[in-house]
Formats: C-alpha cells, sequence, structure tokens
C-alpha cells in the first residue's frame, strides 16, 4: 500500500515508485489513480461503490497479480489502510506512507501535531466537530468537498464561536497549493478546490446568547438539552456516568433514553466510545437525535421500541443504564442477561415500586445502592432558601466474570 500526496509521482520515495513499476494491477480512488505516470504499466482499478462489502473479495481477485494499493497521504491517517488491516489482518498489508495532509497542515501553520484535534468530515457529519469546541482549542477538519468550509464556519456560528479564525489549505503539497483566510462571523462561501483541510482556532463570541459552557466532564448543564422533563438532571448524571465508568471503545445501552443525555455524554467522553439510546416515544427518539448532533456526537444510534423487545440483536454492551421502566416485566433480566462480564449496570429510580425491586437485585447481586438527594437555591419572597429535588434511587453493579451457582439459583428465583 502505497501514500501518495498532491505532488504526485514526484513526490513519492524510489521504494514507493519501484513498488508501483513493478505491480500488475493498482487499486485505489480515481484521483489517485490519475497521479500515476505512463511508465506504470499495471492495469489500474478504481474502488467500487460501496467499498467494503466486496473489498475482501476484490483483494483476492488480484493479489496473485501483484497488488498494489495507493491512497492519499498516510493511508494509516484515516484512510483505507485501517480497512485494510480490518479485512485482511496487519501481516498481510506492508504500508509505504507519504506525509499526511496533517502533518503537512500542521507544518504550515506551524501548530505541533500533538496538540491538535483531527475531526474528519469525510463520510461523517460535520456536526462531530462540535464536540471538540473548547476557547483556545486548535482543530483541523478534513474535509468532504469544497463545501465543508463554509458549513464548518456555520456550525462554529451557531455553536458561539463566530469568533473563530478560519483558515482553508487546499492543494497541500502541490504546485498549486493556497491558503484563505477568514473569521467564522463573517465567512462567505466561495468556490474553493474540493481537495483541502479547515484549521480552526477556536474563539468564543463576547456579547449575545452564546449558549451554555460545554465541558468534557460529565454533568452538562441541563439547558444544553432540548427536553419534555424527562431528562436526568445535572448532579445525578455526573454520578451515573461516573458508575458507568465510560472507557475508549465501549459501548453503552441507554434504555429508556428519554433525551439522551446520559448515552450522549457517555460518546462525548472519548471520541471512540459507542452508545445505543432506547425510547419507546418516537417524539422523544427524534429529540434525543436532534440533541446528540447539537452537542457533536452524531453517531449515537437511536433505536424507537419499547424494551425489552427492541433491546434484541443489539451488539453486546460495556455498560447498561436503565433510565426508566424497570418495572417492566423482564427488563432487568433481559438487561443483566445481555451484559458482558466484567460490564457494569446502574440503574436510577425516584419510585417506591423501582426500588423496591432495585433492593432485591441488590440483595441478590451486591454492588452499590445509593440514595442521591439534591437541593438548589432558590428565592423565598427576599429571602433565599432551599428547594429540594425528587431523592434518585440508584444501584451500580459490576456484572462478575462467573456466577456461582447460589447466585444462579437465587437470580432465578428473583427473575421469577
Amino acid at each position: 500500500m502505497v501514500g501518495i500526496g498532491a505532488d504526485g509521482w514526484d513526490g513519492l520515495t524510489s521504494l514507493a515508485r519501484e513498488a508501483l513499476r513493478s505491480a500488475g494491477v493498482v487499486l485505489g480512488g480515481r484521483r489517485q489513480l490519475d497521479l500515476l505516470p505512463a511508465e506504470v504499466r499495471a492495469r489500474r482499478v478504481a474502488w467500487p461503490t460501496p467499498l467494503r462489502p466486496g473489498l475482501a473479495a476484490l483483494v483476492t481477485e488480484h493479489r496473485a497479480a501483484g497488488l498494489v494499493v495507493i491512497a492519499s497521504g498516510d493511508p494509516m491517517w484515516f484512510g483505507i489502510g485501517r480497512t485494510l488491516v480490518e479485512e485482511l489482518g496487519g501481516e498481510a498489508v506492508h504500508v509505504l506512507p507519504h506525509p499526511s495532509s496533517i502533518s503537512l497542515a500542521c507544518a504550515r501553520l506551524g501548530w505541533p501535531v500533538e496538540d491538535t484535534t483531527v475531526v474528519s468530515a469525510v463520510g461523517r457529519p460535520v456536526s462531530a466537530v462540535a464536540r471538540e469546541l473548547h476557547d483556545g482549542a486548535r482543530l483541523l477538519v478534513l474535509s468532504a468537498d469544497a463545501s465543508t468550509p463554509a458549513a464548518v464556519a456555520d456550525l462554529l456560528r451557531d455553536r458561539g464561536f463566530g469568533a473563530g479564525e478560519l483558515v482553508v489549505l487546499e492543494q497541500l503539497g502541490s504546485a498549486s497549493e493556497r491558503r484563505v483566510e477568514g473569521v467564522a462571523a463573517t465567512w462567505v462561501a466561495a468556490a474553493g478546490a474540493a481537495l483541502n483541510v479547515v484549521a480552526v482556532r477556536c474563539r468564543r463570541s463576547t456579547g449575545g446568547a452564546s449558549g451554555p459552557r460545554l465541558s468534557l466532564v460529565p454533568g452538562l448543564p441541563d439547558e444544553a438539552y432540548d427536553h419534555d422533563g424527562q431528562l436526568t438532571k445535572r448532579e445525578v448524571r455526573a454520578v451515573t456516568l461516573a458508575a458507568l465508568a465510560p472507557a475508549p471503545g465501549e459501548l453503552l445501552w441507554d434504555v429508556g433514553g428519554g433525551s439522551g443525555s446520559v448515552a450522549i455524554e457517555w460518546l462525548r467522553s472519548h471520541r471512540t466510545c459507542r452508545a445505543v439510546s432506547v425510547e419507546s416515544r418516537p417524539d422523544r427518539a427524534a429529540r434525543i437525535t436532534g440533541n446528540a448532533v447539537r452537542l457533536g456526537v452524531p453517531g449515537l444510534r437511536v433505536v424507537t421500541g419499547a424494551a425489552p423487545a427492541a433491546l434484541h440483536g443489539l451488539p453486546t454492551p460495556d455498560a447498561v443504564f436503565v433510565g426508566g421502566g424497570l418495572t417492566t416485566p423482564g427488563l432487568l433480566e433481559a438487561c443483566w442477561s445481555a451484559l458482558r462480564p466484567g460490564g457494569r449496570l446502574v440503574a436510577n429510580t425516584v419510585t417506591l415500586e423501582s426500588e423496591a425491586l432495585l433492593a432485591r437485585w441488590y440483595a441478590t447481586h451486591g454492588g452499590q445502592l445509593t440514595r442521591v438527594a439534591v437541593s438548589h437555591a432558590v428565592p423565598v419572597g427576599g429571602f433565599t432558601g432551599w428547594r429540594a429535588g425528587m431523592p434518585v434511587t440508584q444501584w451500580a453493579v459490576v456484572k462478575p466474570e462467573a456466577l456461582s451457582a447460589r447466585g444462579a439459583q437465587v437470580a432465578a428465583e428473583v427473575a421469577r
């Protein structure tokens, strides 16, 4: 697998050139294939659409002929390299990388690569940029096409970062390289090259409504969410996420999603986290999707349906949060059964009936049973007093790697 830049053949190392000269077949995108000179006599095959379903078969078909895959920049950085390694295994792929557009962009800007956050808008929603918007942050957005810079500017204005500075770097590494600069608040869409990277220096706008400050720490302000009252409140949400303990790559089931706040903040904790929010009401399911897009985690999967039936066929979770419907027959049993060994289950309730159920499960499986009571200061005439919210009972437990025979017997009795 050979990486190639916008400078084409002239920018390749002698080793990469020799690999392409000796190839029988070269697979790649049409733009990369067109960069190869006539001295590369290999048969040129463009990627099919969609790519992934037929990828393994395509490689198998051409491998015996002497196959080289050509890709843009560093194929292992938001490129086809990851897909090939996942399909074929690392030992089957030899990579000859070219400097990535990220390395070139940071070189032009004088930004340390390790201090720069990268978001890809190639085949992904631009709204994912919203998760990374923090005052002073430096972002590089990999553009899908020439329309991406304007979409990024629109998002910055909408999220209160109209003062953010944009630098669009086009055709990096080529003779026609170009740089366009401006501010999000006054950015005007203009014709530009499809091959570009958008650099953003985040600056919050001063004056006017810019929305609540959003942190990566769990417990976003309640006003960050569109909701109809079905919302795990800020303080309880922070306690809940602490008990769920998200880690990179893990999958959460958010059962009884409401406004999606727990799943959304799970996803915001790390870019590789995954989540499924299950909500029986279509209006609330739509609201969850809107909240996820606005808060920068458009990858949240929303399943509209009633649990436990709606849980059937979902991928095995690393953690489960049950925020409603605890007394639904078979719900806790289904969640517990689906949870992987070593996974975490957290359930919250404000009703006596559900609290009694959690007490029984706590007696069987252990864990922690906690009551969270929160009060807020409010005006009382000309003075200030405390207004208490409904106390929340929370059960948090780690599923053991292996259930003892006695534990299995007691669990069966509870289920009956």
